[in-house]
């Protein structure tokens, strides 16, 4: 497992077919996250989706920190039994959810939710008693 050198609030739980984060909505969260996630996905050896997730979640988590105040949480559920998928949950105080936009090419930003949708095998969001989830599942190689 990688060293807890990146920021983070708050560590909620790393151990078994869970792992949770708290960041801090600055900048530098973004990178921390992506760190996490793919550091606990190639803990539990899941290297094949770890780059895949870790830009996912980097997008969601940019979203938040541009949308929203207040710390942002991932959240992995590892696949178990016969399920062959990933579960990841990014969630902030924003109770809006996010809309998919169509960016134009010209665009600088506006992607974030076509690579998670184009990406993923669902997504969707869900309001949380703080504010709101994005969360999205993967196929994950048997």
């Amino acid at each position: 497992m990688g060293s807890l050198a990146w920021e983070v609030i708050g560590v909620i739980d790393t151990e078994g077919d869970r792992a949770e984060w708290t960041f801090p909505a600055e900048p530098g969260a973004v990178r921390s996250a992506r760190t996490a996630v793919r550091d606990q996905l190639c803990g539990w050896d899941l290297d094949s989706v770890a780059d895949v997730t870790a830009l996912l979640v980097s997008e969601l988590v940019t979203n938040s920190l541009r949308h929203a105040t207040g710390p942002i949480g991932v959240r992995l559920v590892r696949p178990g039994g016969l399920a062959d998928t990933l579960l990841v949950e990014v969630s902030d105080p924003l109770p809006d959810p996010p809309h998919e936009r169509a960016a134009r090419p010209e665009d600088e930003s506006g992607r974030g939710l076509q690579l998670v949708a184009g990406s993923s095998r669902r997504w969707g969001t869900r309001p949380d008693d703080t504010g709101k989830i994005v969360w999205f599942e993967l196929a994950v190689p048997g």
